[in-house]
Formats: C-alpha cells, structure tokens, sequence
C-alpha cells in the first residue's frame, strides 16, 4: 500500500483516523495499540508473508535493547549490541544481498547456486531503526524500553515505515509515551501531506514518464539533448519522488502527535556535493555518520584512516541503495567527488562565484543520477558518453518533443526545487499585517486543498508510479 493510492487516502487512512481519535486521548496505550495494529497491517498488506520478518527484528532488537542498558555488565551489553547488530544485518544481507553475492562470485568462474530471494519492502530502513535504538540505548542516549509493543510501534509505525525517514528512537522516545495530539499539529500535518502528494503526482511521476522513456532505449544512440533531457528528468523525479514520500510521512506523524525530523533541505541548491550530502536524505546521512564514521574515528585520525573512513562509509552506502554494481560504483564515484573537495580542490572552489559553484555541484549531482537510473554500469557509461556526443548527435526530435510536451512541469519542478516557499512565509511573517496573517495562515491550507483536486484528478486516472525508494 502507498500513499498516493485510492486504497491509502480513501479506506485505510479514514479508517485508522476514525477509530484512532474514537479513543479518548488520556487511553495512550490504547491509541497507541491502534496504531500498532494498523502499522502491520500496513505492512501485511504488501506482503503477508513478510510480516513475520518484521516481527523476528522487531523481536531481536527488543531482546536485545533489555541487555544493552545500564544494569548489564559491560561484557553482557557489548554482546547485546553485536547480536543485534549481527542477526539484524544478517536478515537484510540474506534478503537483499545474497543473489548479488552469487552473482558475483559466479563471474569469477565459479560455480554457486544462485538463490530465489524476493527482496521485503523496506528491510533497509527498519533494519537500522531497529540497530539505531540497540546502540542509543547502549550508549545511554536513550532508555530501554521494557513494553515490547512501544518498541513494536516505534520500528513499525506506518508513516515512515517503508521508505523513511530514519526515525531514530531518541526523537520520537517522549512522544510514544506523552505525546500531545492537537487541531493545530493535525491541519499542519495534513497540508504537508497534501503537498507531498502534490509533489509526487503532479511532478514526480511527470518526469518519471520522461526518464523511463529516454533511459529505455540504446544509451550510446541518443543525442546529447535527448540525453541530457533524460537525466535532469530523472534527477527531479528521484528527489521529488522521495522528498514526498518523507513531506507525507512527516505530515502523517503530526497528525499523530509525533514530530519526525526534516530528511531534505533543497538539496539542489548546494555549491558542493559536501553540502549537497547535508541536505539530501539526511536521515541516512546521519546514520551513517553517528553508528559507522565516528565508531570508527571520524576525522580524529590520521589522513590516511580519515580517508578510509569516509571510502567505507560510501562504499556502504552504495551497497546499501541497492544490490548491483552499478549502486557500488555510484558510491565510489561520490566518495571520490567528496575526498577531492575535501583535500584537493576545496579550498578554490570555496573562492569561486556562488553561480559557478551551484553550475559545478548540479553539474556532477545530475552526472552521479546516471549510475543510479542505468542498469549496468556499462549502461551507464554509455549513457554519460551520449551526454557529451559520443553519438555525434547534438540535438533531435525526441529530446525537443519531451520539453515541448512537459514545460510546464520542468518548469514548476525547477520553481519547487528552491527555497521560495520559505522566502514568502518569512516576508508574511515579517509584514506583522492582518492580511499578511490571513495569507500565511491561509494560504498554504488553500493551495493545499486546489493541489489536492490536482492530484485526485491525476489518481483517479490512473496516472501512478510506485515509490523509487521502496525497492531500498
């Protein structure tokens, strides 16, 4: 089930609202058995037969939260963190990985079988919620949680349980137990909803339409438009894709009481690809940063393990986007972009004019979104050689034809890419004037509303793409 489907926004949603608000707000474990209960069926819902995996993490990161906190000794809880750490990445290298590494190890002429997995829809990101509360919990950053249904909701909750953000327990701990639901949080919440649906019926999936046609064909015949059309289609349908999933989970958890953290900050508008990895997918980020580059030494190193540091971190981070080579090579060629900045040419750019230093970033940003779309890392260098004319075509009718027919997306794409939301709010903000308080608290909830007849409108005809981030 996804949000933006006749089944989430007309049957389940309604019902898990009803029943959850039914219950008078000072019965919290009652709201929040509700919760859990509509959570897994949530889950269940898109693959019955995994809901038992969620169940045996949920489980193991329970077992083991209870022995890695204060009252342990140091050995007992030290083994809890690696038996979570060990079982927890063991299920999602099974599901996820173990075809890959097959595959791999058949290329080298050796002959293994390769084995039939179908990959659990969002193994990756409740696997490091679970490993996230284990550790918090360990260092002192978080209490145990005796109630195993409190850890059951934290891990399984439905907003952000297939394609994030990465909750951490130590932002939501308070909530699951005090939180205080009101009209205020809930019409905020619905607006951000209502804008994350907007964002991924009317743009993404516009754009997707672009990608998929253009990355369809042979990558070495099209022109360098076509090309170039294909991948900064794909790049805005990548971001707005998953940048709605996170505005409707975040709008979902204040409907809910609960206040998940930002996970995009205008990613497009960065001058470095250093800044860019602080504004994209920052709960991912951080992850990876807080349970991996700092356990590991961070920058407090010598150069020679700081710049291991970061090569493993983004080698992982690769591997953990996807199973295949071409996710690999992704994130090595962002670890490389980042160590070059980092030690070689960071400090020049820095002195650069601010408009070539966003050309520079965006540049190598959309160059890096050819590794992700292509299939093959083959296929990706032979997309990236049509970029720059390997095919001997400057411009032809296909590249033309997609932005004639699709301008007026591209171009809202490009206007929704930038702070100019934050920028009208603040000078509402700043006029102190009774319509200027009218127009910011208004406002959006009437945009809202004409963007959710859009995006009905674009439901009901069957204009749909399932979330990118789903398969991670």
């Amino acid at each position: 089930m996804v949000f933006s489907s006749v089944s989430f926004l007309f049957f389940f949603l309604p019902s898990v609202l009803a029943v959850y608000y039914l219950i008078p707000a000072r019965l919290r474990d009652a709201r929040n058995t509700v919760l859990l209960v509509f959570s897994l069926f949530f889950y269940a819902f898109g693959g019955p037969r995994f809901l038992l995996l969620m169940l045996i993490s949920i489980t193991i990161n329970y077992m083991c939260g209870l022995f890695a906190g204060p009252g342990r000794s140091l050995t007992i809880r030290k083994l809890a963190v690696a038996a979570a750490t060990i079982m927890g990445i063991g299920l999602l290298g099974w599901f996820k990985y173990s075809g890959f590494l097959a595959e791999t190890i058949n290329m080298l002429k050796i002959s293994i079988p390769i084995p039939k997995v179908t990959l659990p829809i969002g193994i990756s990101f409740f696997t490091f919620q679970g490993l996230s509360y284990v550790i918090d919990v360990y260092r002192g950053h978080a209490k145990k949680q005796k109630n195993p249904l409190k850890v059951a909701l934290y891990i399984s909750l439905f907003p952000q349980l297939i394609a994030g953000p990465i909750v951490r327990y130590t932002t939501i701990e308070n909530e699951i137990e005090t939180r205080h639901e009101n009209l205020e949080d809930f019409a905020g919440g619905a607006v951000r909803f209502v804008f994350g649906l907007a964002k991924k019926m009317l743009l993404a999936n516009a754009l997707g339409e672009i990608a998929d046609n253009l990355f369809a064909g042979a990558p070495g015949l099209l022109s360098v438009t076509s090309a170039w059309v294909g991948v900064i289609a794909y790049t805005g349908q990548l971001y707005f894709d998953f940048s709605a999933y996170s505005d409707m989970a975040l709008g979902l958890g204040r409907m809910f009481g609960f206040h998940f953290l930002e996970n995009f900050n205008y990613p497009y508008i960065s001058k470095s690809i250093t800044e860019f990895w602080r504004r994209w997918h920052i709960s991912l980020s951080t992850w990876f940063r807080d349970y991996l580059y700092y356990p590991l030494g961070g920058n407090r190193v010598s150069k020679a393990k700081h710049i291991r540091n970061i090569v493993v971190v983004w080698l992982l981070t690769g591997l953990w986007h996807g199973a295949a080579w071409n996710f690999v090579t992704w994130g090595a060629w962002v670890c490389v972009l980042l160590l070059c900045e980092k030690f070689i040419w960071g400090e020049a750019l820095s002195k650069m004019p601010t408009f070539l230093r966003h050309v520079y970033a965006l540049a190598l940003i959309i160059i890096t979104r050819v590794f992700f779309r292509s299939d093959t890392v083959a296929g990706a260098a032979l997309y990236i050689g049509a970029m720059f004319g390997s095919s001997g075509v400057l411009v032809d009718g296909q590249g033309v034809f997609y932005l004639v027919e699709y301008w007026p997306e591209l171009v809202f794409a490009v206007i929704a890419s930038i702070p100019i939301k934050n920028y009208v709010a603040g000078l509402l903000e700043r006029k102190q004037s009774q319509l200027s308080s009218v127009l910011y608290t208004w406002g959006p909830r009437v945009l809202a509303l004409a963007l959710l007849v859009l995006s009905y409108m674009k439901l009901v005809t069957g204009s749909y793409n399932p979330f990118i981030y789903f398969r991670f």
